[in-house]
């Protein structure tokens, strides 16, 4: 199975300037852990993770003044939504952590996630009929 079967294609994209309350409200609302942050004038492509803003309010930080550009991870390691979901998991092990941004022709196409993953590894069992 590859990452294009998996990903989620609907991307919540944001800009370095929101606040971390901001993309917490954007990211709830969607029931998702991770925005893709573009910075066009800066880093790049970047992602603001749900661990991102808890360990900024963990640290005593204000989520209303706080900005995404300053608790953003730019070294990002991107899937191409051919790679299997067996590279995807090992990338993910190998880095510490959850959600891969997925890359195709140098845009954003996707996330997947462990989440998404584990769902394609190990799906919902339907009860069977009575």
């Amino acid at each position: 199975m590859l990452v294009r079967d998996a990903m989620s294609t609907v991307v919540l994209t944001i800009g370095p300037a929101h606040t971390l309350r901001k993309a917490a409200a954007l990211m709830s609302a969607r029931r998702i852990g991770a925005a893709v942050v573009l910075d066009p004038d800066g880093s790049g492509i970047g992602i603001l993770t749900e661990r991102d803003i808890l360990n900024s309010v963990g640290l005593g930080q204000s989520p209303d003044t706080e900005r995404a550009h300053a608790h953003t991870t730019t070294a990002v390691v991107f899937a191409t939504p051919t790679w299997t979901l067996e590279e995807a998991a090992r990338a993910m092990a190998h880095g510490g952590f959850r959600h891969l941004i997925v890359l195709d022709r140098g845009e954003p196409a996707g996330i997947v996630s462990v989440r998404d993953i584990i769902r394609c590894w190990a799906p919902l069992r339907q009860p069977a009929p009575a």
